[in-house]
């Protein structure tokens, strides 16, 4: 360990991230030794959800903000090459909860689902740790796709399922939902903060073993909070039916055959391509077909959903720039001093936290006044803000001159309106989800949710790989040309869903909805209030 007054600003930030993750252990030990079966006012389930969520997302950001420089420095692909392959790894990982939001509703029940997810997820991200020595004719390089098919398979089977987990502990009538998603949300950031911070500053100063490393303990501290903890979810996730033994053991063979499937597909990038459009048409048509059977109000419902899960794939596509070709302008053209690049994912997550209470008082402040803007009209200011954010970038890039280094205040600015977007869509999508879907369909819907944000990350992927150009090698003015474009095209976008989105809040019947089946630990019937809304809005 070398002297403190050596220590850079990189060093002081990691200090940092350790003490500020000692405090938050501490909080969770002082939740788990209450007596009490709520914590400032939600179940203690939400907290154990939130815990668990938080170590699986310190490893998964912690990999991700790793992975564009691990592909371009240790395995030598191109800018190009690499922002593909990210792409195409991120939009896998979304990809594979509709398969485990399908088995977990069917036969295994999201309890299980999540178990299982996070042993494939730790063995994958401690299968990371093996670098051998670099460049893409090295064998090792096989133990780094199977590491990469692990973690996309555990993140199916953990993803959907632990999020649907949270809206089982409460009634559709309860006001508080909103709020628990957003605090679970926050639970989501906190890991991907830390994570992105300590797993990056290992992985970058010391060795991309340490820091891939520091991921695999994090995700077996969350396997053991989420088993530990079984007894706080009140018999929420547990399987819709008894599950035999032999049923169970085939669907983790199903689940294994996965992983094959995903080592190959991640090493195929064109192949991605083709998936996304036969199962993306595939997921649309099943989804229409359940809904078609339904009478109007769900079926309306249904089409509300669809419509706010077309729009994932612009803002996620424009979103996910940061752990590719952002993190690599910013590794290059952005003056960050003695920081390494891969430290500044972790700007999102704490602009999260410290914005998500924020926006959780501002929703039910406006509600409570019949002013808040509808789950569209959200959608339609978070495209506006990612817009935004990169045109905001690109004139501070072009504001000092070609020739010098951006401002690093710019980077800044941009993932500030990137994360004040992210929080008019992600926490409110995912809460919208598990409202409006009908019960028998609800992992299905919130995987179709995470579905077409892999194809938000397959065209980050491509995006990425445009600013690589002809031959490979990410360029300066080509990226800021990019980035222009596909602001004002994000722009634009924002203004049409802002026109439709009362004709998509009359299709959600937010007025009508009612508890149909009592939730974990509960069997009173529901109220007449609307899921989780507020008083009717007077806005879009």
């Amino acid at each position: 360990m070398k002297d403190m007054a050596l220590w850079n600003e990189g060093d002081w930030i990691a200090v940092i991230a350790l003490v500020v993750l000692g405090v938050f252990l501490s909080i969770g030990a002082l939740i788990a030794g209450s007596k009490k079966p709520e914590f400032a006012g939600h179940p203690k389930g939400l907290y154990m959800l939130f815990f668990a969520e938080m170590w699986e997302r310190f490893s998964y950001y912690g990999m991700r903000a790793l992975l564009i420089f691990y592909l371009t420095q240790h395995w030598l692909f191109s800018d190009g090459k690499s922002n593909l392959i990210y792409g195409a790894y991120t939009s896998l990982v979304y990809i594979t909860p509709v398969l485990g939001g399908y088995l977990a509703d069917r036969y295994l029940g999201q309890r299980k689902a999540v178990l299982f997810g996070g042993i494939l997820l730790a063995f994958g991200h401690l299968f990371m740790a093996f670098e051998g020595v670099g460049g893409q004719e090295d064998a090792t390089i096989n133990i780094f796709w199977l590491a990469l098919a692990l973690i996309i398979v555990g993140s199916g089977f953990l993803k959907a399922n632990i999020s649907v987990m949270v809206g089982q502990l409460y009634r559709l009538t309860d006001m508080r939902r909103d709020a628990a998603y957003t605090i679970f949300y926050m639970g989501i950031n906190v890991g991907a903060a830390l994570g992105t911070i300590l797993v990056g500053y290992l992985g970058q100063r010391i060795g991309w073993a340490y820091g891939f490393g520091l991921a695999g303990i994090g995700m077996i501290a969350g396997l053991i909070v989420f088993v530990l903890g079984k007894k706080v979810l009140l018999g929420a996730g547990e399987a819709p039916a008894p599950l035999s033994r032999n049923t169970e053991m085939a669907v983790y063979g199903s689940g294994l055959a996965a992983v094959a499937v995903m080592w190959g597909l991640v090493q195929y990038q064109d192949v991605i391509q083709t998936l996304l459009i036969i199962s993306g048409f595939s997921l649309l048509g099943w989804v229409l077909y359940q809904a078609l059977k339904l009478d109007k109000e769900p079926r309306e419902r249904i089409f509300a959903i669809l419509f706010l899960i077309a729009l994932n794939p612009l803002f996620w596509g424009l979103f996910e720039q940061a752990g590719g070709s952002f993190n690599l302008y910013t590794d290059r053209y952005v003056d960050i001093g003695g920081v390494p690049a891969s430290v500044f994912q972790s700007i999102n997550p704490i602009y999260i936290i410290l914005f998500a209470p924020f926006f959780a008082m501002l929703w039910q402040w406006l509600g409570k006044r019949g002013l808040e803007p509808s789950a569209p009209a959200k959608f339609a200011l978070a495209l506006a803000q990612v817009g935004l954010g990169f045109l905001v970038f690109v004139w501070g890039a072009k504001s000092v001159g070609m020739e010098a280094m951006t401002p690093v205040i710019f980077v800044f600015l941009l993932y500030l309106l990137h994360t004040t977007g992210e929080l008019c869509l992600s926490p409110v999508g995912l809460s919208a989800m598990n409202r409006l879907a009908p019960s028998f369909m609800a992992s299905l819907i919130m995987g179709a949710w995470f579905y077409m944000t892999a194809v938000g990350n397959f065209v980050a992927g491509k995006i990425g790989e445009a600013t690589g150009g002809h031959d490979g090698v990410m360029t300066k003015d080509a990226t800021l040309a990019i980035y222009d474009q596909i602001g004002w095209i994000t722009l634009g976008v924002s203004v049409v869903v802002l026109a439709l989105s009362p004709i998509v809040k009359r299709w959600m019947h937010l007025d009508t909805l009612r508890d149909a089946d009592h939730i974990a630990g509960e069997s009173e019937l529901g109220e007449p209030q609307a899921a989780g809304t507020h008083p009717e809005s007077k806005g879009a």
